[in-house]
């Protein structure tokens, strides 16, 4: 009986253990992937707040980005 008692609490500390792993990598996964998120929303807004205040110079920052030769 009292190894049965602990074999369960190992099992309990392994499971809380592998669980804790678990969802901390998934938790920091899920934090990254909403940091980036962020970012490019806020890069989408000033895109676009450059596309109207001047179209030009939006049109050479994505060709920047894209990597097509400048013209210049």
């Amino acid at each position: 009986m009292f190894r049965s008692i602990m074999g369960f609490a190992i099992l309990a500390v392994v499971a809380w253990l592998a669980l804790k792993l678990i969802f901390g990598i998934v938790g920091s996964l899920f934090g990254l992937a909403t940091t980036v998120l962020t970012l490019a929303v806020i890069g989408f807004f000033f895109y676009m707040a450059l596309r109207i205040l001047s179209p030009s110079t939006a049109d050479r920052v994505r060709d920047m980005i894209k990597g097509r030769p400048s013209e210049s």
